[in-house]
């Protein structure tokens, strides 16, 4: 058991799987924010004082990329692509509108852009639809 607790192989292969779906279920349950009259006006009035441009409109697109990208996580559906979409919104929550203060009481977000682009460089994993839908169908049709 210590040399497997030494060794750099992993003790559970699909390891990744585990995080990619907890790391969706906790975006997307901060993308149900979109269906809060008071809570998206209360982004929207945040994002007015900070001079964010269009601010109702950016308000909606984040939470609506939190909550679609979220749901894409869960079932390992276009991973890349949705992990792409969900960086750019951290790098904003982090940078623009939190000042790039990944140190202070909002560490969150600056978590979640590190799971997402291990999900970018790592993908989906064999348990996921993108394995189903993509990698089988390839290995399947080589010579």
């Amino acid at each position: 058991m210590l040399k497997k607790l030494l060794s750099s192989d992993p003790i559970l292969k699909n390891w990744q799987v585990i995080a990619r779906v907890i790391t969706g279920i906790i975006i997307a349950r901060y993308g149900l924010e979109v269906f809060s009259h008071d809570k998206m006006k209360g982004n929207a009035d945040w994002l007015t004082e900070i001079h964010f441009p269009a601010p109702v409109f950016m308000a909606y697109v984040g939470k609506a990329t939190e909550l679609l990208g979220g749901i894409l996580l869960v079932f390992g559906l276009v991973t890349r692509f949705a992990s792409i979409a969900l960086v750019v919104t951290m790098t904003v929550v982090i940078f623009i509108m939190g000042k790039g203060n990944i140190w202070g009481d909002e560490q969150l977000p600056f978590l979640l852009l590190l799971f997402f682009v291990s999900f970018i460089l790592g993908g989906a994993g064999k348990w996921s639809l993108d394995y189903l839908l993509f990698d089988k169908k390839s290995q399947t049709q080589k010579p």
